[in-house]
């Protein structure tokens, strides 16, 4: 299969990585020559600089109806839009990512039933982690896996890049969750204290993840 994605964040990044172990095809595009450069480095697959909602730029990336088009940049209104014109062109398949979840009705109304939600992955990984815990706790061969661990921003990290905290080896950022919304994180993100990461964590790291958040509180 034929995959084009826009949106080159970690999250993009982390899909065309599986994809492409899997033997698919995949263009990336972004707007960002230096962030394409870097990853063009560790990712065989096509990338285009350019915007991604223009019909211009995805005409260049469409094949056949065959082709899959996936939309994941952090705007949720671009990712509709480009998702609009990508059917418009001929993609079999459209799956834009929605970070707002009022946005979903609108989705549903304009035929875009494939969507990805972090909100709602989020909310239902952590659900999940929360009562899977004591099964965790008590079955020895599960005690190296992974654990999705909610930590709050404290004073000391506001306004730092997400990418130049010295995170413990085995720990993912995955989420950054505020008052109002929910979104996947990228290196680039300014904290802010008083929101919430959501990490994933080998079980033997979290002390040590809690210990950086803590060292760095004031």
């Amino acid at each position: 299969m034929r995959v084009v994605i826009l949106g080159a964040s970690r999250f993009g990044a982390a899909i065309a990585k599986k994809l492409i172990e899997e033997s698919h095809e995949v263009v990336l595009i972004d707007k960002d020559r230096d962030r394409l450069e870097n990853l063009s480095e560790e990712l065989d697959c096509g990338m285009i600089e350019g915007d991604g909602t223009m019909p211009s730029v995805l005409e260049d990336t469409y094949r056949d109806e065959d082709d899959a088009f996936v939309a994941v940049t952090n705007a949720s209104e671009d990712n509709i839009l480009a998702a609009l014109v990508a059917r418009s062109i001929g993609f079999g398949r459209v799956i834009p990512q929605i970070v707002s979840s009022q946005l979903l009705n609108v989705c549903h109304q304009l035929g875009l039933d494939d969507v990805i939600n972090p909100h709602a992955t989020v909310a239902e990984s952590i659900a999940e982690a929360l009562e899977d815990k004591a099964a965790l706790d008590s079955e020895p061969v599960l005690q190296h896996q992974l654990r999705m661990e909610r930590v709050t921003v404290p004073d000391g990290m506001d306004g730092k890049k997400f990418g130049d905290l010295d995170l413990p080896d085995g720990v993912r950022g995955i989420a950054l969750i505020d008052d109002e919304t929910e979104h996947l994180l990228n290196e680039d993100e300014t904290l802010s204290a008083g929101n919430s990461i959501v990490f994933a964590a080998d079980r033997d790291q979290l002390d040590a993840l809690h210990a950086l958040f803590e060292m760095t509180g004031s």
